[in-house]
């Protein structure tokens, strides 16, 4: 039998534990509630793929295609600065530095994990912005290129921190088999290691991507804030957070660019979210497999 104090400590953690599920509820109501009234006057396709972007304009034009294109071609770059970066670190600090090494790395990765973005984007702004424009003989550093290379440096913490993290929960008899049959560190580290803990890495970049997608701060201050779709990296663009950030205290409240603010947040929320339980069925499925390795 539990005892009084025991019954209530485990009624408060339980409603902790409830009241998350809680929030999560409001805010898709929330979220459904003030952005699908937009539908009844625009229909989905008009929407997704609508390609302006004119919401004071007579009638108001919703098409967010070209802050999704945004939202991607920033993605992408961003990717290509982290993933290298964040996963060649983890291996670096898990299986090629010294004690003392990773003793000095590890709190510092930690640190460039939080430091706010509004920091990133100062930096961005005066220093990385005209940098990038005198470098590339562009007529503006706020563009494509500077908000991946700042969003990717923001993503490195998440992807070599869980990479680390995986790769620290490979087992030893897997590296020792390898030893055994002759393979050097780098032969045991290739074929050996990484991939033993390929699931775990994927769950990092994964959680990295979503991380990169729901940005706000940083795009709104250096991507340029231009609504147009472009294939360059070296032109402004707007993703769907910064259009939320810089137009909703613009907004009239019930207005149709206020229900389309919202439906853009649905579908940030709906991206996120997909993103967060691709990331969790991968870590569950390498916690089986680990196991049953074991």
């Amino acid at each position: 039998m539990f005892s009084f104090k025991e019954r209530a400590i485990k009624f408060i953690f339980s409603c902790l534990a409830f009241s998350c599920l809680l929030f999560l509820l409001a805010i898709v109501v929330i979220l459904f509630w003030q952005g699908a009234p937009l539908f009844s006057y625009m229909d989905f396709s008009q929407f997704f793929f609508g390609k302006s972007w004119y919401p004071t304009s007579q009638p108001p034009e919703f098409g967010i295609f070209p802050l999704i294109s945004g939202s991607l071609i920033v993605t992408l770059g961003a990717m290509v600065v982290c993933v290298p970066l964040g996963i060649g670190s983890a291996l670096y600090i898990y299986e090629l530095s010294g004690p003392n090494s990773k003793k000095i790395l590890k709190p510092i990765v930690e640190i460039l994990g939080s430091i706010p973005s509004i920091v990133f984007g100062f930096f961005a702004l005066t220093i990385a912005a005209p940098a990038i424009q005198q470098f590339f003989n562009i007529p503006t550093g706020l563009c494509a290129l500077t908000a991946s290379i700042i969003l990717g440096i923001m993503a490195i913490p998440t992807i070599t921190s869980i990479s680390e993290d995986a790769l620290s929960f490979v087992p030893n008899s897997f590296r020792e088999a390898s030893y055994a049959l002759g393979a050097n560190k780098f032969q045991t580290l290739f074929k050996v290691t990484i991939p033993a803990a390929a699931s775990g890495i994927s769950t990092s970049v994964i959680l990295g991507m979503s991380r990169i997608v729901g940005e706000t701060m940083t795009v709104l201050m250096v991507s340029g804030g231009a609504a147009v779709i472009t294939s360059s990296f070296f032109s402004p663009v707007r993703p769907m957070t910064a259009t939320i950030a810089a137009e909703m205290g613009e907004a009239a409240f019930g207005s149709l660019h206020y229900q389309a603010l919202f439906a853009i947040a649905l579908v940030l929320f709906m991206t996120t979210l997909v993103f967060n339980v691709i990331a969790e069925r991968i870590s569950q499925k390498y916690a089986l497999k680990l196991g049953a390795n074991r």
